[in-house]
């Protein structure tokens, strides 16, 4: 297939270089859906007050809760994608594609009825504090209102980043980006709609961003192509997109329910832990979709081998991902951490927010790139075939021991603080990283012994 200016070759020549070529603009991608969020937080904290900020900012670990499962079905669409774009199969690429997108659609159409509907009770089981829990449940259902938009646009710029295109799908985030920000003044600031504001701001900037995805799909040529009217469940590539996706999305829930135990624990020390954490996390997150980059970086890049029948190069992509994401996560996680307290202010005026905020910022950032690390070594799993022994230690290193070191050392009277909550993060991060290093030996050992058995 011949190779657009906006592709990258992934099967051929250094990988430094070109990892650094696909990433980069998915790194801003990231950053510009999380100032989405950022732009809600900063705006509702400082012109509708604090319950509001950690109204909005308490809803997050059970949005990601309620998304993972079906955004980790675009991780399938891309794996699928990316192998057979390697391969050079333009039919069954096609295939892969509008699978993908009707997938994306009904997963929108399913998660704003749950979201809608259940938004209240989801708030009360995270123990959500009473003062805020009205608003934070207005601002949810609005959120779930734009589900099918937030779920087609990342199907679709996955099934882009499986040929290597990651600098439209920025470009279409900035315009989103800017309509997000614009929107937000206007309805917080003027017409005074407190969460209601910033939610709507949000659902419209997604529709925005989903339907320029949409286009650039549609104008493509060959296999990547999208054509309305082929819009179908293809039963073999459905079970292929859901054998690799399934594990990924349900390990995503899984993370993102460990989460909410984790919220719920904060929400135990009021609103203003609440909203301090609210504020750090959302900082934290800039860190976390840089370092992630290079973990959507490791599935593609490995995925296209694989289909290329390139299975020597995939030692060399865990390599120089995992020194990546390690210099990303170590410099922008000291560099945010040396300016916590003046970023921390942006979101909030209060002295006690703040200090709330650095008490996580100082447990979690300083050794983040653990986080990335760990990610890095699922994706490249992913890419080979994997999926659900990366899913089954993560369940068991990271979520079961974080949510067993919340039911056992948490509940000791002396231990029982926000700082035990949070060490939590770093010492399953730890322990998860050597287990997925051992799988991904075990898994290089089996490849190599195929590929001279074949050979």
């Amino acid at each position: 297939m011949e190779k657009k200016s906006y592709q990258i070759d992934m099967v051929n020549g250094p990988i430094l270089k070109k990892m650094l070529l696909f990433a980069v603009p998915l790194m801003f991608s990231s950053i510009l859906q999380l100032l989405f969020n950022a732009a809600d937080i900063v705006v509702v904290g400082r012109f509708a007050g604090d319950n509001s900020l950690a109204a909005v900012g308490s809803t997050g670990s059970l949005i990601n809760l309620m998304t993972n499962v079906f955004l980790g079905l675009s991780v399938g669409g891309n794996v699928l994608a990316a192998r057979d774009y390697g391969a050079g199969d333009e039919k069954e690429l096609s295939k892969t594609v509008h699978t993908a997108m009707f997938l994306s659609l009904l997963s929108g159409v399913a998660l704003t009825i749950i979201g809608v509907i259940f938004a209240p009770q989801l708030l009360e089981l995270m123990q959500t504090p009473e003062n805020i829990l009205p608003l934070a449940a207005t601002y949810l259902r609005i959120y779930f209102m734009g589900m099918t938009a937030m779920m087609v646009y990342n199907f679709g710029s996955a099934l882009l980043r499986s040929i290597g295109d990651t600098k439209r799908p920025l470009y279409y985030l900035v315009f989103a980006g800017v309509v997000n920000v614009v929107l937000n003044l206007i309805f917080v600031i003027y017409l005074q709609m407190d969460v209601a504001g910033v939610g709507l701001a949000t659902v419209i900037s997604q529709f925005v961003s989903a339907m320029l995805v949409v286009r650039c799909l549609m104008r493509e040529q060959g296999g990547i192509r999208l054509i309305p009217s082929k819009l179908c469940l293809h039963r073999e590539k459905l079970a292929q997109i859901v054998r690799v996706g399934l594990p990924a999305g349900f390990q995503g829930a899984v993370f993102s329910l460990s989460n909410v135990v984790i919220q719920s624990s904060v929400n135990l020390f009021g609103e203003t832990v609440v909203a301090g954490n609210s504020a750090a996390s959302n900082l934290e997150g800039f860190v976390y979709v840089a370092m992630n980059s290079f973990h959507q970086a490791a599935i593609s890049f490995t995925s296209q081998n694989i289909g290329a029948g390139k299975r020597e190069r995939v030692g060399k992509i865990l390599l120089v991902a995992e020194l990546s994401v390690l210099v990303t996560g170590v410099s922008l996680g000291w560099l945010m951490y040396a300016f916590g307290r003046s970023l921390l202010g942006i979101y909030s005026g209060s002295e006690a927010v703040i200090d709330a905020g650095m008490v996580r910022l100082t447990i979690i950032l300083l050794p983040y790139a653990l986080c990335g690390m760990m990610d890095v070594v699922v994706g490249v799993l992913r890419g080979i075939g994997y999926s659900l022994g990366p899913m089954v230690i993560s369940l068991i290193g990271a979520c079961g021991l974080r949510l067993v070191w919340i039911a056992t050392i948490f509940q000791v009277p002396q231990f029982h603080t926000i700082s035990t909550v949070y060490l939590s993060y770093p010492i399953t991060w730890t322990i998860t990283f050597l287990s997925q290093l051992m799988l991904y030996l075990y898994a290089a050992r089996k490849m190599k012994r195929l590929y001279h058995a074949n050979n």
